[in-house]
């Protein structure tokens, strides 16, 4: 059986036919992966909701939109139609956040933190969930999108806003020790080199941002430096071709320092980090220069 729908998502010219096969038996089965080499048969109705849902697969539709679900470092986050599935690459940012707020935490300060872009609020509920103890913050501009916002970070603590990150809480202006996000960055002239199930079941909001695909991040810049208290950390997510592009957006605008860029678990560049400018005179220290633990 698994063998059957391995090639079938293979002839459609899915990336990881094998791996999502098993993953989608293991859904119709309610059961982990691993457990499917102790299982001797599968009864009828389950074989035959297996089919239906490879031949969706097949047909590209997100593996995460079949089951329903996507995992994100340690949280489980509910996802489908109208909002963007979480990737691997953003863990890799949202680990050098929680490092950092672990620190603050540490001083006995309680972080404020907002994230921009929220989609899922799976970043958000990362957070909370590995950094307990901060007063988080999430803005999403989308409602479709907010609403699957809202089941996952339900009971988390999490403010979540429905608004244009552009205007968006203005009554924290000043007072926030961390803006994180993952903003849309795909060029428009991108637009046929998106993989299928991207291209047509991510929302096109959270995927394309202009010509250069910097629009959204020009925005967060200067969105977060009107939240950012001075010293305030920034770190946002990028496309791997904008490692240089990205990091001047912070650079040129005058109110960071220490920008630097970050390369993903893949060696790729794939999110920048600054410290909004306190002083014209003194420069706040790299909260990194001690070295970023491994989270």
């Amino acid at each position: 059986m698994l063998a059957g729908a391995t090639d079938k998502l293979r002839r459609a010219g899915v990336d990881s036919p094998g791996a999502d096969a098993r993953l989608l038996l293991a859904h119709v089965l309610d059961v982990s992966p691993n457990a499917l080499l102790l299982l001797d048969s599968v009864d009828q109705p389950s074989a035959a909701s297996l089919e239906r849902l490879v031949d969706e697969r097949a047909r590209r539709v997100p593996l995460q939109h079949l089951t329903g679900e996507a995992w994100f470092r340690h949280v489980r986050v509910e996802v489908g139609p109208g909002v963007f599935v979480p990737r691997p690459e953003t863990e890799v940012m949202t680990g050098w956040a929680i490092v950092e707020l672990r620190r603050l935490l540490g001083q006995g300060r309680t972080p404020r933190v907002v994230e921009l872009c929220a989609g899922s609020g799976a970043i958000s509920k990362a957070i909370a969930a590995e950094a307990p103890g901060v007063d988080l913050h999430a803005v999403e501009v989308s409602e479709e999108a907010a609403r699957w916002a809202a089941r996952n970070l339900s009971g988390t603590g999490v403010e979540l806003y429905v608004a244009d990150m552009a205007d968006a809480v203005r009554e924290l202006d000043g007072t926030v020790d961390l803006v994180i996000a993952n903003p849309p960055y795909i060029p428009l002239d991108a637009y046929l080199s998106v993989p299928t199930e991207v291209r047509d079941h991510d929302p096109a909001v959270a995927l394309f941002s202009g010509d250069d695909g910097l629009d959204a991040i020009r925005v967060v810049a200067r969105v977060g430096a009107r939240l950012l208290r001075g010293s305030g950390l920034l770190c946002a997510e990028h496309a791997d071709l904008q490692g240089e592009s990205a990091p001047a957006v912070f650079t040129s605008s005058g109110d960071y320092l220490h920008v630097r860029d970050h390369h993903d678990l893949a060696g790729r560049p794939r999110f920048v980090t600054a410290v909004r400018r306190e002083d014209e005179h003194v420069e706040p220290a790299e909260p990194w220069q001690d070295g970023p633990s491994d989270v």
